[in-house]
């Protein structure tokens, strides 16, 4: 009967169809580049995530400013059935009360064209928004008086390596002990180090320390550099091409020289 003529044709043409497109799958996922960010994976994203981050020194001038370590969070989801995880790394920069809005606008003009920097005000406060690429998104934000804190951040990946930073028991360096040495601090046996690859190569570094209470006052400092911030919690200044940025905002007195990129 023509009716069981086709039931008899139906099931192996079902069969073909499908074996047919595990084929193009299986072609595709080898051989096709990524469309979409879940298909890229954190370890292809970490470098540009770096890059983005040594952009960013790079179009810094004689501000205060200090790389801040890389945070993974885990647990997100790439797709319904995956985890996955995101990676961001940040650059914390201080500045004039009042000097928040200049800064992001400064930045925004120093960056690729194709990252399409721009900034708006958001509730209130100046936020600046670029795109990296490779689904990286750069994000400027005023996250208190004088300190506006940016960042690269790679949305949710499958997770497929570790992230190792910052890297402890790196020397304090003369800048940080001269000036621990001024506030009456002893220099702790060892820093931490987090570092971003520049465009032009070499790397911008930032090393920090946290010590002992705050002190009083942070005026001992004055005569070890070009004054960049002078604020009662937070300090800084340029001592050749190393910025430090002292911070006494929380319980304990916490310490970070850059070096930046050249040119």
């Amino acid at each position: 009967m023509p009716g069981r003529r086709w039931l008899r044709w139906l099931v192996p043409v079902t069969v073909a169809w499908a074996v047919l497109l595990a084929g193009l799958t299986w072609w595709s996922v080898r051989h096709d580049p990524p469309t979409v960010k879940e298909q890229r994976t954190l370890g292809e994203a970490a470098s540009v995530v770096d890059r983005a981050i040594g952009r960013l020194v790079a179009a810094l001038a004689d501000d205060a400013w200090e790389l801040t370590p890389a945070r993974v969070e885990r647990g997100c989801r790439v797709t319904p059935l995956a985890d996955g995880a995101s990676l961001t790394r940040g650059l914390d920069v201080a500045v004039a009360a009042g000097g928040e809005r200049a800064l992001l606008d400064r930045v925004a003009q120093r960056l690729p064209a194709d990252w399409r920097a721009g900034v708006a005000t958001e509730v209130g406060r100046p936020r600046l928004r670029a795109d990296a690429g490779e689904f990286v998104a750069i994000d400027g934000r005023v996250v208190a008086d004088g300190l506006v804190r940016f960042s690269a951040a790679t949305g949710c990946r499958p997770a497929d390596t570790e992230i190792i930073d910052p890297l402890l028991g790196y020397p304090v360096g003369p800048e940080l002990t001269a000036a621990l040495r001024a506030l009456g601090q002893a220099a702790p046996p060892g820093a931490a180090q987090v570092s971003a690859p520049c465009p032009a190569g070499g790397r911008a570094r930032t090393v920090n320390v946290d010590v002992g209470p705050v002190p009083a006052s942070l005026a001992a400092l004055r005569p070890l550099g070009a004054v960049v911030v002078d604020r009662p919690e937070r300090y800084a200044y340029r001592s050749g091409s190393v910025v430090v940025l002292v911070d006494a905002t929380g319980d304990r007195l916490r310490l970070a020289a850059s070096t930046g990129c050249a040119g």
